[in-house]
């Protein structure tokens, strides 16, 4: 993650709640991550509360919190089972996190649990590869780089019948006067717009924009990353 620039996804995301007249206070990042983002959001003026199922990231997230003096509330839980002491004004999951949820159901039960802890008038945000991407730019393909203090090999392999794309990843870390090796297996499903267009409709929000990646353009038959912004109804 070391080419993402969090100020301007932060920014994009701020935005998004401008161009939709919402002032939330608390945001919900489903998938934190080593806390990135939160941290971002918390110097910007919002409470954030993040999860993650990976205790090792929480752990980097937690640390990076407490040397900033920022208090964040970081829960360990599997976001499409997640569970909240109360509602928030907005949710996002950022960084292709919905393509890890290779199954629909599992799909399904997140939304409805996001449509439950959200305020009325609340949005969801969330970003997606686009099939176009895990079909056309990381299917059946390797990357990798090299450098003194970390290497990695990754190399992808894609099932189009169940729309899955493996990753392979071989990394090598510089400790001391050797290199440890780390193997890791990730798995991307590709998921077309109107399947998730159906997916939230079906949780009772409704999608008010899709846009071409950190833009305010339409995506196109090549955008390779695409984002949703969804609405909780007001009662």
């Amino acid at each position: 993650m070391c080419d993402v620039d969090y100020s301007q996804w932060a920014d994009y995301i701020e935005e998004i709640f401008k161009a939709n007249n919402v002032k939330p206070v608390l945001v919900l990042d489903l998938g934190c991550g080593t806390g990135s983002f939160c941290t971002e959001m918390v110097k910007r003026g919002y409470d954030m509360i993040g999860v993650d199922l990976s205790l090792d990231m929480l752990s980097i997230a937690s640390a990076k919190a407490q040397e900033n003096g920022f208090n964040i509330l970081y829960i360990n839980q599997d976001m499409t089972e997640f569970e909240l002491y109360g509602t928030v004004d907005a949710v996002v999951c950022l960084m292709d996190s919905i393509n890890y949820i290779t199954k629909k159901r599992d799909l399904r039960k997140l939304f409805k649990h996001v449509e439950n802890y959200l305020n009325p008038g609340g949005l969801f945000i969330f970003d997606i590869n686009s099939c176009y991407k895990i079909e056309n730019v990381l299917a059946d393909n390797v990357f990798y780089s090299v450098d003194d203090e970390i290497t990695y090999i990754w190399e992808n392999r894609y099932d189009k019948q169940k729309k899955l794309c493996t990753f392979d990843l071989t990394f090598f870390v510089r400790e001391g006067d050797f290199y440890k090796r780390y193997d890791e297996i990730h798995y991307e499903r590709a998921y077309s717009v109107n399947e998730l267009k159906i997916l939230i409709e079906d949780s009772n929000m409704e999608v008010i924009s899709i846009y071409d990646g950190l833009s305010f353009l339409e995506p196109h038959k090549k955008s390779e990353r695409i984002f949703f912004v969804c609405k909780k109804p007001a009662r």
